[in-house]
């Protein structure tokens, strides 16, 4: 560990918490950079790969590109934007899913939001799904996207929340990678790898912190944990704050993993086109053809598939990808198959999930996870934004947004 003493501690160096030792480091303040695992992201992981380029198994798109400030911060790094249209703001490929249907179906979604947005402004909030319209036969698919937007079916999203989420429309990429950018924002940020944090006492004139490395001693923290482990208490604060890990417990974590398979004769398929493996259910997968132009076939798989998949492993995924895409492209297309890479965010011990839902009724809880405590403990991360949860930008703009709290204080000081 680099030191034991600091004036900031940030704990936690995915985007919110690089975001705030970065703004903290560059205002000339002694800050360190705590992270649990052996690199630096969080759930942003970019995997290189020798053959296919860069892989994002964490976070992979510059959502709202046009106001993303990773967008500004990915090209100061030298890093090229992608501006191509996203696959879902274009047709799905016919195989399984005719343009009729198609029309159908975005006529659903279309109802559904409208719905939506009526449904939030009133009272009680109530489950997504109550948003569905009985009976309609795209209701399974649309409980299926929102396990990728959400990492959850609509019965256990807030409908007040789901309908808060802002977003322009755009949506770039990054050809090194979402989360090589992130990491690399960390450049020159004094920081302790492989430094799980077990317990935060704040109780006494400096917080102290300890970790398997031995205890820091900080005069202020930034927590940027993930709602899951501050849920189950992965980490003790003295004294207690029950008002935390029940806010953390109204926003768990979704579930939403990939697996990048190579696809031989890839040029069969149009850049970044797309397909459902199943229309007519909630458990399918959603199937990205040549992301970046590359000889890959992106797999996401949300929800209670995701958790179902993750039991069996790696494997699980591919047989279950193999599976629907022959059922579209017959039998034959599984030979051309080979899965590259996957990552299971439930089972990864410093993430357990995804990114942030509100469970109904609990749409204010992001405000109260987001409060700081004394005016030296202070918490960030994308389930503490209420408008862009569930983002790496939502992410970044909470780490700064308590950055800048601290050298308020510092210069109330």
């Amino acid at each position: 560990m680099s030191k034991a003493e600091v004036e900031v501690a940030v704990v936690g160096a995915g985007a919110a918490g690089i975001g705030a030792a970065r703004r903290l480091h560059e205002a000339g303040v002694d800050v360190l950079l705590i992270e649990a695992r052996a690199r630096l992201g969080g759930r942003s992981f970019t995997e290189p790969h020798p053959v296919v380029g860069p892989l994002d198994l964490g976070c992979g798109w510059l959502h709202s590109g046009d106001e993303n400030p990773w967008t500004a911060i990915a090209e100061r790094q030298g890093r090229a934007v992608e501006r191509s249209a996203a696959p879902w703001s274009k047709a799905a490929l016919a195989a399984g899913f005719p343009a009729e249907q198609q029309a159908d179906f975005r006529a659903a979604s279309e109802r559904f939001h409208e719905r939506l947005g009526e449904a939030a402004s009133g009272s009680p909030d109530r489950p997504a799904s109550a948003c569905l319209e009985p009976g309609n036969r795209w209701n399974g698919l649309l409980d299926a996207v929102s396990t990728y937007v959400s990492g959850a079916e609509l019965q256990r999203v807030s409908a007040r929340d789901l309908a808060a989420y802002r977003d322009t429309g755009v949506n770039w990429r990054l050809g090194a990678g979402y989360g090589a950018v992130i990491a690399r924002h960390a450049d020159g940020v004094p920081l302790a790898l492989e430094c799980p944090v077990s317990e935060i006492d704040h109780s006494g004139r400096r917080i102290r912190l300890t970790t398997p490395q031995g205890e820091i001693s900080a005069e202020r923290a930034v927590v940027t944990l993930p709602t899951d482990l501050l849920a189950q208490e992965a980490v003790t604060f003295r004294p207690a704050l029950p008002e935390k890990s029940e806010a953390a417990r109204g926003l768990p974590l979704g579930l939403a993993d990939k697996l990048y398979m190579a696809l031989e004769g890839a040029e069969e398929f149009e850049i970044d086109s797309r397909a459902f493996g199943r229309t007519d259910r909630v458990a399918t997968g959603s199937y990205h053809f040549r992301p970046l132009g590359r000889s890959v076939i992106e797999g996401y798989f949300g929800g209670a598939l995701a958790a179902d998949l993750e039991r069996g492993g790696s494997a699980a995924f591919f047989d279950f990808a193999r599976q629907e895409l022959t059922g579209l492209f017959g039998a034959g297309f599984a030979g051309r198959l080979r899965p590259v890479a996957s990552h299971s965010w439930g089972a990864d011990p410093y993430a357990r999930g995804s990114y942030s839902f509100a469970s109904p009724g609990m749409a204010g809880k992001r405000e109260i996870l987001a409060a700081s405590v004394d005016d030296r403990l202070f918490f960030a991360g994308e389930a503490c934004s209420p408008r862009d949860y569930s983002t790496a930008h939502g992410a970044l703009r909470t780490g700064l947004a308590a950055a800048d709290a601290i050298l308020a204080a510092r210069g109330r000081r």
